[in-house]
């Protein structure tokens, strides 16, 4: 299953990740130094080593610590490690595609969904990587992922959630989608439809240009369109939505600067070898701080300098 998704991994791989390939690359010695690090509980270099390797790098550690050492690499790392540095470590060993699975696994697990969660992976990853999601969650998980949206989700909401899974680029005419979603806002209760087909059915170049002219149509801006004329979960997902067609990075910016661990784990994981570049530079224009002294005043230890690694460096 996993060498299926190995050649698709380039998917992922932008120049505006901040983590990149290690260039002396020696899987033999990484695996061996890890083994001596675990046996002494030397967190520091477990971190050091893995935090500086790409993806694919730590995949092929794994299997050659397996190979040499006849240990499974996870296991060793939960027997050492634990709390928040633990989770992160092990989030960072999983296939790309495995971790937006188990990202969108947790946030419907247990009582109630994160509902934001669901959001910020389905607007903020393409159609082809959505795609590929949702066959390695049915490896992981034996469940058909667009059922379990459905599941966890209802009304409007539900309608808007499966539409992006399946988010496809069909070509419009911009006037007559500005006068749909104009008219969709006429009646006493605004109309949920139109503003779910065209919202995930056109490329984002497109949509701000939509956006435009809806905002002159109606004096409004968007998001006061939305506030207004929208409620619940439906309102909190479109907003979502309209944030990420205008600027998908200040989006996560502003995600990321809750600090709540979970939500730093998952985009920065998520983000690392894709675009975190541009995260870094929205986050530094909304906040006048870097992410990497926010992340210093809000993480410790070990957990911290892990964090460091993949932020990489300062603005």
């Amino acid at each position: 299953f996993f060498f299926t998704f190995f050649d698709s991994y380039d998917m992922w791989w932008g120049t505006l990740g901040t983590v990149r390939p290690f260039s002396n690359f020696n899987p033999d010695k990484d695996a061996m130094e890890l083994q001596a690090a675990l046996e002494k509980k030397d967190v520091n270099t477990v971190v050091r080593i893995l935090s500086n390797r790409n993806n694919a790098q730590r995949q092929v550690i794994s299997q050659t610590f397996e190979e040499l050492i006849h240990k499974d690499l996870q296991t060793a790392l939960k027997k050492v490690l634990s709390g928040d540095l633990e989770t992160f470590m092990l989030q960072l060993m999983m296939y790309p595609l495995h971790f937006e699975a188990f990202r969108l696994q947790q946030a419907m697990a247990g009582l109630g969904t994160d509902e934001e969660t669901l959001m910020e992976i389905l607007c903020t990853k393409s159609a082809k990587q959505l795609q590929d999601v949702s066959v390695a969650y049915n490896q992981f998980y034996k469940k058909d992922l667009e059922k379990e949206l459905k599941a966890e989700t209802s009304g409007d909401f539900a309608k808007l959630v499966v539409a992006l899974l399946n988010k496809q680029s069909v070509s419009g005419v911009v006037q007559r989608d500005i006068e749909v979603l104009s008219a969709s806002l006429k009646g006493k209760k605004a109309e949920a439809s139109p503003w779910i087909d065209i919202l995930t059915s056109r490329d984002v170049e497109y949509l701000n240009k939509v956006f435009m002219g809806l905002e002159m149509e109606t004096g409004q801006t968007l998001d006061q369109i939305v506030e207004k004329r929208f409620s619940g979960d439906f309102r909190m997902g479109l907003n979502i939505l309209v944030q990420c067609i205008e600027n998908p990075f200040i989006y996560l910016a502003k995600r990321l600067h809750t600090m709540k661990t979970p939500v730093v784990h998952g985009i920065m994981v998520s983000h690392s070898e894709e675009d975190l570049l541009c995260i870094r530079a929205a986050f530094i224009k909304i906040t006048d701080t870097s992410l990497y002294t926010a992340l210093q005043k809000n993480f410790k230890g070990d957990h911290l300098q892990a964090l460091l690694a993949i932020c990489r460096s300062e603005d």
